[in-house]
């Protein structure tokens, strides 16, 4: 048993000045506000104890890439990302060749098995060459029943999310494969008009890939995928809220009318994320980063994230402002618990008796102290 406690720590919905929790092995056993039942084993007076981050679509960081067929490389993208506060991932995939995506898959399926990453997210090949962003348009195809099988069978069942052009031939089939296979089917890079969106949700996807970001654009007289996608209460939708993808108004006006239990931020980061400016690739394309932004070297495209999950969530957390208990409740629901319910993982997101031990402590300026990953400690708890 190990007896935490901090000046501040939210479990559940409640901000709690001061709050404790118990450990257990890799559980949360018991938690509470205000004085803890006994001497504690670990304190952080002037900590701020929140749930594990949860980012539900990510490329890699710290010069690694999930699209890899060497597991180290991935544990060591994910361990980047975890000294971030990012204690669950789903690692995203961008669009490849036939043989090497499944290859891909193949990796990343054993290192689910292993619990290192939750999950694989297709990101690709099955997308919109109008709207395909920082993806190679050569290798973009329509959905093939055969190629969904094999990629499914590759899997055994590690593919927990992928992103689908409604608007593409045989596109219909394809969502209603995926979803009957308990995949969870996103709307992204998708030139869809406003029905084809609606028809996709009807088919059974729930997720917008990256809203705004790869889609065809809001018209008054053509009002296209995102506003069908706000506007069904079913709907996850994903905001990089980095400064760089989305004007932070927009990422502030979707989260206060669609709420934050429909909101996931995400970073979309690339293996660039913390890593000094220059060259770098994603799916083989080849990328330049200046000034921590970064675009595809041929066509200037942003070409995904360098952010972390810690700085979007002091960007929801504080704003303009000194963080307040409703705006940790929000960040904490857009950073860990509504991408940990929208991905199905029913153990992680939110502190809690039962819960996994997923936590970070926070310094009083919202920068990451110490990371515990089912109980046991990431990072140093100075």
């Amino acid at each position: 048993m190990t007896l935490i406690s901090a000046g501040t720590m939210v479990l559940g919905d409640t901000v709690c000045r001061p709050g404790w929790l118990e450990i257990s092995g890799d559980r949360v056993v018991a938690c509470g506000s205000g004085a803890p039942p006994r001497g504690v084993d670990v304190d952080f007076p002037d900590g701020v104890v929140v749930p594990g981050l949860v980012d539900m679509h990510v490329h890699g960081g710290g010069g690694f890439s999930y699209g890899t067929d060497d597991p180290d490389e991935i544990a060591r993208a994910v361990e980047f990302h975890r000294a971030h506060g990012t204690t669950t991932t789903l690692a995203s995939l961008v669009t490849a060749a036939p043989d090497v995506l499944l290859a891909q898959v193949q990796t990343l399926a054993d290192s689910v098995l292993d619990g290192v990453v939750a999950g694989i997210h297709l990101e690709g090949p099955w997308l919109s060459s109008a709207r395909c962003g920082a993806h190679d348009v050569t290798q973009l195809r329509d959905p093939d029943p055969a190629e969904i099988d094999s990629v499914l069978a590759a899997a055994d069942g590690a593919i927990r999310m992928v992103t689908i052009a409604p608007e593409l031939p045989g596109a219909d089939v394809a969502i209603e494969r995926f979803v009957a296979a308990g995949v969870i089917v996103a709307v992204g890079h998708t030139d869809a008009s406003y029905e084809e969106t609606k028809r996709a949700l009807q088919l059974g996807a729930t997720v917008g890939t990256h809203v705004f970001n790869g889609m065809r654009p809001l018209h008054h007289r053509d009002p296209g995928p995102a506003l069908a996608l706000l506007e069904d209460t079913r709907v996850t939708v994903e905001l990089i809220a980095d400064g760089v993808h989305l004007h932070p108004a927009l990422v502030h006006q979707v989260a206060s009318t669609a709420g934050s239990d429909r909101v996931a931020l995400i970073t979309d980061a690339m293996a660039a994320a913390g890593m000094p400016d220059g060259a770098y690739q994603l799916g083989g394309l080849d990328v330049e980063v200046s000034g921590s932004v970064a675009r595809l070297r041929e066509r200037s495209t942003i070409a995904g994230g360098t952010a972390t999950m810690d700085a979007l969530f002091r960007t929801a957390a504080t704003g303009l402002e000194p963080a307040s208990d409703a705006s940790l409740r929000h960040a904490i629901a857009m950073t860990a618990t509504t991408p940990a319910r929208t991905l199905g993982l029913g153990d992680v997101g939110v502190l809690a008796p039962g819960m996994s031990a997923d936590l970070v402590v926070l310094d009083k300026k919202l920068h990451v102290r110490a990371v515990a990953k089912r109980g046991v400690w990431m990072a140093g708890r100075g």
